[in-house]
């Protein structure tokens, strides 16, 4: 049995493939599987990962019709043999060392999760950016004791989970539709006994054109109040709710109402999910304005949250247009 299962959804990458598998492959700790669910790719992915399986024995392909990025990784979470799970996305790529560290926190602290950092990069390899939560170090941390640990980044691919964790929360990703990651993981979270961070920056995020992240599908952006009406609802079924109201008004204002607002408003000031987004946070969370938590998103986001509560949408797209 594996000590761990790398599980990574395919769906029509295959000029990006070959790069996240090799990342893999080079990992220092070597007791592991990869798992590649090709979700029903209309390029040469599936091949591609037939060929790539050939290659090492601990390389797994499933084929499926498209059931989208949360389908491909629950089919994964299935089939895993692992004591550990990883979820790398296909246009990405892990540091050689990023197995080792992560488990070696991870069984050190007695952790459900390990969160360590990212970079993010363009297609030529620029560092754009990195990211770390500014949590303790190396510390198993409790949600029990330590709410705010609800505030972590929502990201699936910077996270090490004991596989028991997904069994025990009877939690699964969603399939088709956007916003997967934080339908996930704020469920996850409550269910941990520990959670530990490491500094160590260990994953690797192309930002490309087409991603999701960057796709002009504006009304598509409406199903980050389907996912916070998915996780309200699920905080209150299991009785959750007003242990964790401050952190989840939070949540809902920093990605329901702003992220969202300046997406959308970036491309289209005068876009009618403006509103709805506004309309959604306040309907849930009237006193949301009062949240204790608000100075933790630093002075440019509240200069935005500002400007978006006087419906100032113009002055925010000059803003990211100045910057730019």
């Amino acid at each position: 049995m594996p000590k761990t299962s790398v599980i990574v959804p395919v769906y029509n990458v295959q000029d990006y493939l070959q790069k996240c598998v090799d990342s893999v492959l080079a990992q220092t700790e070597q007791d592991w599987e990869l798992i590649l669910v090709d979700d029903g790719s209309g390029d040469g992915s599936g091949p591609l990962c037939d060929s790539l399986a050939q290659s090492d024995p601990r390389v797994r392909v499933i084929h499926q019709e498209n059931r989208g990025l949360g389908g491909a990784r629950n089919t994964g979470i299935e089939a895993a043999q692992g004591q550990w799970l990883l979820f790398p996305d296909s246009d990405d790529w892990l540091e050689p060392q990023t197995l080792e560290r992560a488990l070696s926190t991870g069984e050190g602290a007695g952790a459900d999760m390990v969160c360590f950092g990212f970079r993010s990069v363009d297609k030529e390899g620029r560092e754009l950016g990195v990211f770390r939560e500014e949590f303790p170090e190396g510390q198993g941390l409790s949600p029990k004791s330590r709410r705010d640990l609800l505030l972590m980044a929502p990201s699936a691919c910077n996270k090490l989970y004991r596989a028991e964790l997904f069994r025990r929360a009877g939690v699964r990703y969603p399939a088709k539709v956007w916003y997967e990651d934080i339908r996930t993981t704020m469920k996850l979270v409550p269910r941990c006994e520990k959670i530990v961070f490491t500094g160590f920056v260990g994953y690797n995020y192309l930002q490309r054109a087409g991603s999701i992240m960057n796709s002009a599908q504006l009304p598509r952006n409406r199903e980050i109040i389907e996912a916070f009406a998915d996780i309200l609802g699920w905080y209150r079924e299991q009785g959750l709710f007003e242990e964790y109201r401050q952190e989840l008004e939070y949540l809902a204002v920093f990605h329901a109402y702003l992220a969202a607002s300046v997406r959308v408003l970036r491309a289209d000031p005068g876009h009618p999910l403006l509103g709805e987004l506004a309309a959604y946070v306040q309907r849930e969370f009237p006193q949301w304005r009062a949240n204790p938590y608000l100075p933790r998103m630093g002075r440019k986001r509240r200069l935005l949250l500002a400007l978006l509560n006087r419906r100032m949408y113009r002055a925010v797209k000059l803003l990211f247009q100045a910057k730019g």
